[in-house]
């Protein structure tokens, strides 16, 4: 999948989810994740994907979640 942001603060507020959602994961697994960029990542592309196919919907909740 590819990811498209509309501008430069779609894509910081984009990375703004994805950081707090990172936060409740790392509190959840009890310690940091050194493949946070990896976790962004997927949720990003998650999140867009979410978008596309309910414009409605408010987003993912993290890589692999909820399906």
């Amino acid at each position: 999948m590819q990811a498209t942001y509309g501008s430069a603060a779609d894509l910081a507020a984009a990375l703004r989810r994805a950081e707090d959602a990172h936060g409740r994961h790392e509190k959840e697994i009890g310690q940091a994740d050194p493949d946070w960029p990896d976790w962004y990542a997927q949720y990003m592309l998650d999140e867009q994907a979410a978008r596309h196919a309910d414009p409605g919907t408010g987003g993912s909740s993290g890589p692999g979640e909820g399906t």
